[in-house]
């Protein structure tokens, strides 16, 4: 993920100079950032479906819907 980010990196640092981008890398570059989008996007899922919330007086109250999807991966007994 590290290579994808800097790779769109210097893509976004060649569209600022008066070079510009080819069509070929605006491309390259549409899809970098998809992919950069994906990875991101199945990291942020995984953290929220391990996440466990508890109150001040320590009583869980994780949403059902991320109990159930923690059953479902067998990550939850209850």
């Amino acid at each position: 993920m590290v290579a994808v980010r800097e790779r769109i990196n210097e893509l976004a640092a060649k569209a600022k100079t008066d070079e510009g981008l080819t069509e070929e890398e605006t491309k390259e570059r549409a899809d970098l950032r998809q992919e950069f989008l994906e990875n991101f996007r199945k990291s942020f899922r995984s953290q929220i479906e391990m996440l466990q919330v508890y109150d001040d007086d320590g009583n869980e109250v994780t949403p059902e819907k991320v109990r159930q999807i923690q059953r479902d991966k067998g990550l939850r007994d209850d």
